[in-house]
């Protein structure tokens, strides 16, 4: 399955509480993905919070959006990616 870097904005910045309120948020956007065949690996959050970049899995850049549209979430750019070990060479 490709791996995707989806690169998102969020003027107002990113706030997902901490608590059971959070937890159902995150859960509701795994739901929403798995309807497109994409799962939701991990993301990383810029310090102000209006940056995300997110790893997903999915079988196309066209799922990924799909699945970004059923989430209401907004998408800025998505890019298939690769993992590089810098390990590998050791």
């Amino acid at each position: 399955m490709p791996r995707y870097l989806v690169e998102r904005t969020f003027p107002d910045g990113l706030a997902i509480p901490t608590d059971d309120q959070g937890a159902k948020a995150c859960l509701n956007v795994v739901d929403g993905n798995a309807v497109h065949g994409v799962s939701w690996v991990h993301s990383y959050v810029s310090p102000d919070r209006t940056t995300t970049y997110c790893i997903y899995d999915g079988p196309s850049p066209d799922t990924i959006r799909a699945a970004a549209r059923t989430n209401g979430l907004p998408v800025d750019r998505v890019t298939e990616v690769r993992v590089l070990d810098p390990y590998f060479y050791h």
